[in-house]
C-alpha cells in the first residue's frame, strides 16, 4: 500500500534575509505504508502536529556561526519536532495507535524513523497535558525558558526580570516561570494587542510595545526605575545594548536567542558597544544550549505547573503541511503571538 505525501526540502541555502520559495520547496512523492516497508528498529508515523521554531532559520544557512547548529543538507527534507501516531512498527517499545514525540520529523504527513528518535506521550482528559503542550511548554520552548530562568537566571523573590519577545513561545513560558519565583516581570513585544495579552492573560506586571517605545533606553528607565536583575534575551541587537545600561550589580543575562540578527551575515549584525558595563556591575552574560541531562528534571517540574494551570501556553496554528513556508516567515514579523505550530491534518486533536 502506498500513500501520496507532501514534503518540504531545502533547495538553496539562505545567506541573508527571510527564507522564500527559492530556498524551500514543497515536493510530492509516494511512500509505502505497510509493515513490510518498515525497516527493523524503525516506526512508521502519520504526523499530526509540527513545531516551527526560530532555531530552524540557523539550519537553513550554510554557515555555522551563531547558534552552531549543523545546516540541513541541500535537496533533503527539513526536519523539526513533531507529534505523530504510530501506524506500523518493527520495534518492541512501540505499538500501533500510540502517540509519540518525534525529534526528527520531516515537514510532511508521513515518515519512517528510528525508534530511538521517539518518545511516547500520554494524552487524553485524564493526563492534564495536551498534544500542543508537548511542543510548547513541555517542548523545546519551555525547556529553553526553564534553563534560562531557573538554571542560569536563578531568580530571587522581588527581583526585576525583563524578557524580550515576551509573547513568543519561549518568552511566554519564561515570564510565567519568573512570576512563579516571586519576581516582578516586564516584557517587550511588537504590538499593543500583545501588551494587553501579557498583562491580562500571562500575568506580567507590565509590558511595552517596542514599535511605540522606540527609545529603548528611555523605556527601560521608565519600566525599571530600580534596574534589571535578570534579562532573558531573545532578540539581541539594540535591545541588548540598551539593557546593559540598566543592569543592577550581579545581574544575569541568559542569552537564549537573537532573532533580530538571524537574517544577517555576522559582519552586518549590530555590535553591542557597552559591554564594559558588565565588568563594573559584576554581571554575568551567558549563552546556553539545551542541557538534555536536565530534561527529566524539567519535565517533572513543568508537568506539575501545567496540570495545576500555573503555566499556560498560547499557540499560533497554521493549517496543513503547505503552510510551512508562511509559518516560518511569520516568526520574523510581529504578527504571531505564542508558539507557532502546524496542524498537519484536520484529524489532529490537541
Amino acid at each position: 500500500m502506498e500513500v501520496e505525501r507532501k514534503e518540504w526540502t531545502l533547495e538553496e541555502y539562505v545567506h541573508g534575509g527571510v527564507p522564500t520559495s527559492r530556498h524551500l520547496q514543497l515536493r510530492t512523492s509516494t511512500m509505502g505504508v505497510s509493515k513490510d516497508d518498515v525497516p527493523d528498529g524503525h516506526v512508521l508515523l502519520r504526523l499530526r502536529w509540527l513545531s516551527v521554531d526560530p532555531y530552524l532559520r540557523a539550519r537553513l544557512g550554510s554557515q555555522r556561526d551563531g547558534l552552531y547548529f549543523p545546516p540541513f543538507e541541500l535537496h533533503k527534507p527539513v526536519t523539526t519536532f513533531g507529534i505523530g501516531e504510530v501506524l506500523e512498527t518493527k520495534h518492541s517499545n512501540f505499538n500501533a495507535g500510540e502517540m509519540v514525540l518525534n525529534t526528527i520529523a520531516p515537514v510532511s504527513e508521513y515518515c519512517t524513523v528510528p525508534a530511538d528518535a521517539l518518545r511516547k506521550i500520554e494524552l487524553g482528559p485524564d493526563s492534564g497535558v495536551s498534544a500542543l503542550d508537548y511542543l510548547s511548554a513541555l517542548g523545546i520552548p519551555g525547556f529553553a525558558a526553564w534553563i534560562g530562568i531557573t538554571v542560569i537566571g536563578n531568580p530571587k523573590p522581588g527581583e526585576n526580570v525583563f524578557i524580550s519577545a515576551a509573547a513568543g513561545g519561549v518568552g511566554i513560558v519564561a515570564g510565567q516561570l519568573a512570576k512563579l519565583k516571586g519576581c516582578r516581570v516586564v516584557g517587550s513585544v511588537g504590538s499593543d494587542a500583545k501588551v494587553k495579552f501579557l498583562k491580562e492573560e500571562i500575568g506580567c506586571d507590565d509590558a511595552f510595545n517596542y514599535n511605540v517605545e522606540t527609545d529603548y533606553d528611555a523605556a527601560l528607565s521608565k519600566f525599571f526605575p530600580d534596574g534589571i536583575d535578570i534579562y532573558f534575551d531573545n532578540v539581541g541587537g539594540q535591545m541588548l545594548e540598551a539593557v546593559v545600561n540598566h543592569l543592577n550589580t550581579h545581574a544575569r543575562i541568559p542569552l537564549c536567542g537573537m532573532i533580530s540578527q538571524y537574517n544577517q551575515v555576522w559582519t552586518d549584525r549590530f555590535g553591542v558597544r557597552n559591554l564594559l558595563n558588565l565588568v563594573g556591575k559584576q554581571a554575568r552574560m551567558e549563552g546556553f544550549m539545551l542541557d538534555w541531562n536536565r530534561f527529566g528534571e524539567f519535565v517533572e517540574e513543568m508537568t506539575g505547573y501545567i496540570k495545576q494551570r500555573k503555566i499556560v501556553s498560547k499557540h499560533e496554528i497554521y493549517r496543513g503541511t503547505e503552510s510551512f513556508l508562511e509559518s516560518i516567515q511569520s516568526m520574523f514579523t510581529s504578527s504571531n503571538a505564542g508558539k507557532v505550530i502546524i496542524q498537519v491534518n484536520d484529524e489532529a486533536k490537541a
